[in-house]
C-alpha cells in the first residue's frame, strides 16, 4: 500500500511539472518532447477538429516493421495496419474473409482459398495466390527465423490452382490453422520488396488500409490512408501517427493537453484521469498474463525443485496488488479471459504460497541456504520494473538474494531473441487459441520456446491437442497439458491484467477487443 501511494505522489508531482512547461511553452510545442525531434508545429498548424488524424502514444520505439520476423507489440499495432491476411476475427472473435473472399475444406488435410481481384499492394503490384504462397513459405522458411513457423509446421504443401486460388496441404488435421492465419504476423507481403531490401524492417508495403510513409527514430512513425483498399468507405482516417512516448508521465500529459488522441494506460495512471473533461478511459479484460521466465538450462534453474520453490515463494495476489492495483486476475498460461480453455489455477499447489514447502524443496535440491539470481526486465515498462522489485522482496524469504537487471527495450528484445537471460520477467499474449499459450511457447519445436524447455510427455499433450478437432476432447488434453506445465514451472505466470485506454472524445467508432485493442478501420474525428 505504501508503494503505491508514494508511486501516485511521485506521479502526480511530476505530471504538475510538466503542465507547468506546456502552459509556459509556445503552441508548437513537440508531442513527445524529445529535443532535436521533427517539429510538430508544421503537422497541427491550423487543423480543425473535423481533419481525419488520429495521434496515437506508443509506449515503446518499434523493433522493425517485419511482421514475419519482430513480435514486439509495438511492432504490431503499427503493420498490423500495413498488412492483411488471409483471414482475420471480427468483433465477436469469428472468423471472416480478409485477402480471402471465400475459403473451402474439401477434407481435414485441405484449404482452399479464393482471393478478392484486384487488391494492390501500396506499390500497385496486384497481390496474387503467388504471393500468398511465396509468404508462406518465406514464415517456414529456417533463415527467415520466424516466429511463428511453428504455427504452421504441419503445412506439407502450397499450390497455386490460379491468379486468385491458393491451396494448403497439411500433413494431419489442425485444428487451430484458421485461428492462427488471423494472427497480424501472418501478413501476405511482396515478393519484389523483400528481394529489393533483403527484409522488410525498416519498409512496409502490403494491401491493409493504412500505407507506411516515414518513421523518424524515437519520434514517430506516420501511416497514411490506402485510396485503394479493398474495402469500401473504409479507412475513415487519413492519417494515423505514432508518437513514441516511453514515460507514462509524458502520454498522460499529451491525452490530457489534446497532443494525441489515444494513448494506453496502467491502471495507476486510469485513476489519475477520473472525472477529466474531454477524454474517457476505457476498460477491458485482456488476453495477456505476466510470467517469469527460466532459462532451464542453466544453473540452478535446470532443477525442477528449484523452480517449483520459486513458485511456492512467489504471492501471485500481492503481485495483483500492489502492481496492477487489484486490477488483474491471477493466471496459467491460459489467461482466464479465454473462459473454459482455462483451468482454476488457484487450486494448483504450486500456488499456494507455501514458504515452508518451498524452503524444504531448495534443501532436496542441494540449496539449503538458498542462492544468488539475477532478474532481468525491460527498463520501459513500470509493471515489470514493479513486478521485479515485488519478486525480489517475496524470494529473499526463502533465500534467494536476487539482482534486478533493467535494460532498454531494445537489448531486452535481443535478450529474449537469445536466450541470454537466466530469470526474464515480461508479459505474453495467450492468444485467440489455446494452441498458441501452449504449443508456441513451451513445445520442444514451438516458435517462441527461449526457455531451453523440453519435455516429450507435454510435447505429446500438445500436438494431440492440435490435431483434435472435438471441442470437449481439446479441454481435456488442455486441462492435463496446464497442469503438468505448472508443475514442470518452465515459467512462473502470474496474473492478467485489466488493460485500459484513454480516448479524447473527438475520436468516434473506437472500441478496444480482448483480441485486438487498437482497432481503428471504422475510427474517425469529429
Amino acid at each position: 500500500m505504501l508503494k503505491r501511494k508514494w508511486f501516485l505522489v511521485t506521479l502526480i508531482l511530476s505530471l504538475v511539472a510538466l503542465l507547468l512547461v506546456a502552459c509556459s511553452s509556445d503552441d508548437g510545442e513537440e508531442a513527445d518532447g524529445n529535443e532535436g525531434s521533427d517539429n510538430q508545429s508544421e503537422e497541427t498548424e491550423g487543423e480543425s477538429d473535423a481533419e481525419q488524424v488520429l495521434k496515437i502514444a506508443n509506449d515503446q520505439e518499434p523493433a522493425g516493421l517485419d511482421p514475419h520476423k519482430t513480435p514486439a507489440h509495438s511492432s504490431v499495432r503499427i503493420y498490423s495496419q500495413v498488412y492483411s491476411g488471409l483471414v482475420a476475427f471480427d468483433e465477436n472473435m469469428e472468423v471472416v474473409g480478409d485477402l480471402a473472399s471465400e475459403w473451402d475444406q474439401p477434407d481435414d488435410t485441405t484449404y482452399v482459398f479464393t482471393l478478392r481481384e484486384g487488391v494492390k499492394f501500396h506499390n500497385g503490384n496486384e497481390a496474387t495466390a503467388e504471393d500468398v504462397k511465396y509468404s508462406f513459405e518465406r514464415i517456414l522458411d529456417e533463415e527467415t527465423a520466424s516466429h511463428i513457423a511453428s504455427y504452421f509446421s504441419n503445412v506439407e504443401s502450397i499450390e497455386v490452382n490460379g491468379d486468385y486460388e491458393v491451396q494448403f496441404n497439411l500433413s494431419s488435421p489442425d485444428a487451430t490453422f484458421l485461428s492462427n492465419l488471423t494472427n497480424a504476423s501472418a501478413a501476405i507481403v511482396d515478393q519484389e520488396v523483400v528481394e529489393e531490401n533483403e527484409d522488410l524492417q525498416q519498409v512496409a508495403i502490403g494491401t491493409g488500409p493504412f500505407k507506411f510513409d516515414e518513421w523518424v527514430a524515437d519520434n514517430r512513425v506516420n501511416l497514411s490512408k490506402n485510396e485503394d483498399y479493398f474495402m469500401e468507405d473504409l479507412p475513415k482516417l487519413d492519417e494515423v501517427i505514432y508518437y513514441t512516448m516511453t514515460e507514462e508521465s509524458a502520454r498522460l500529459s499529451a491525452i490530457r493537453t489534446g497532443e494525441v488522441d489515444l494513448t494506453t494506460l496502467t491502471a495507476q495512471s486510469s485513476e489519475l484521469l477520473e472525472g477529466e473533461e474531454k477524454l474517457e478511459v476505457m476498460d477491458y479484460q485482456s488476453l495477456e498474463y505476466s510470467y517469469v521466465g527460466f532459462n532451464n538450462e542453466s544453473e540452478p534453474l535446470n532443477d525442477v525443485k528449484v523452480r517449483q520453490a520459486l513458485s511456492l515463494a512467489t504471492d501471485r495476489q500481492s503481485i495483483a496488488d500492489i502492481v496492477w492495483n487489484g486490477d488483474a486476475v491471477v493466471s496459467g498460461p491460459i489467461a482466464p479471459s479465454m473462459g473454459e480453455w482455462a483451468i482454476d489455477v488457484k487450486e494448483h499447489e504450486l500456488y499456494q504460497n507455501d514458504l515452508d514447502k518451498a524452503k524444504s524443496l531448495l534443501e532436496e535440491a542441494g540449496y539449503p541456504d538458498g542462492f544468488e539470481i539475477t532478474i532481468t526486465t525491460a527498463s520501459t515498462y513500470s509493471d515489470m520494473v514493479d513486478t521485479a522489485q515485488v519478486l525480489q522482496q517475496q524470494w529473499k524469504e526463502i533465500g534467494v538474494d536476487a539482482e534486478i537487471n533493467q535494460i532498454e527495450w531494445g537489448e531486452y528484445i535481443d535478450t529474449w531473441v537469445n536466450k541470454s537471460a537466466d530469470v526474464l520477467v515480461g508479459r505474453n499474449g495467450s492468444g485467440t487459441d489455446p494452441d498458441r499459450a501452449m504449443n508456441y511457447f513451451f513445445n520442444t519445436e514451438g516458435s517462441a520456446n527461449v526457455w531451453n524447455f523440453s519435455n516429450s510427455e507435454y510435447d505429446e499433450l500438445v500436438e494431440e491437442a492440435k490435431v483434435t478437432t472435438d471441442p470437449e476432447k481439446r479441454k481435456e488434453i488442455y486441462n492435463e497439458a496446464q497442469n503438468k506445465l505448472l508443475d514442470l514451472s518452465p515459467n512462473l505466470f502470474l496474473v492478467s491484467p485489466m488493460k485500459y485506454v484513454a480516448v479524447r472524445d473527438s475520436v468516434e467508432g473506437f472500441t478496444p477487443y480482448p483480441h485486438d485493442g487498437e482497432y481503428i478501420l471504422e475510427v474517425s474525428k469529429q
